[in-house]
């Protein structure tokens, strides 16, 4: 298996992992793909994940509301949009603690839902 394709089932496999925790695929193919880089453009997003611009802007959109990544215009020669370049906010592994916790979260309120069925069942 060559380094590329190694390298995308590891990104393959991080995606099927992140939307396991409720994230959406678009959101997870984003924010795999930006754990690898130092920064990137969405351009270079959409080339890679295969996402379309739409999907990209809603991703970063939501992982900016997230505060897990950052956004920083680069001037362009001449007319046109700017390009936004995009970089995590936080440690990758920071981000995972942060699903992790929130994740807990989940599973303690639908426990204590459950508590609360079984008492008012009983």
């Amino acid at each position: 298996m060559s380094k590329e394709a190694r390298a995308r089932h590891r990104d393959d496999q991080a995606v099927e992992l992140l939307m396991r925790t409720g994230l959406p695929e678009n959101v997870a193919r984003a924010l795999a793909f930006l754990s690898t880089r130092e920064e990137t453009t969405s351009v270079e997003i959409e080339k890679s994940t295969g996402l379309r611009q739409p999907e990209v802007s809603i991703a970063m959109q939501e992982l900016r509301r997230l505060r897990w990544v950052e956004k920083r215009d680069v001037k362009r020669e001449g007319k046109g949009r700017p390009v936004h370049a995009y970089h995590l906010a936080l440690p990758f592994d920071d981000i995972v603690d942060e699903i992790a916790r929130e994740e807990k979260r989940k599973i303690e309120e639908i426990q204590g839902t459950v508590r609360q069925l079984k008492r008012q069942a009983g």
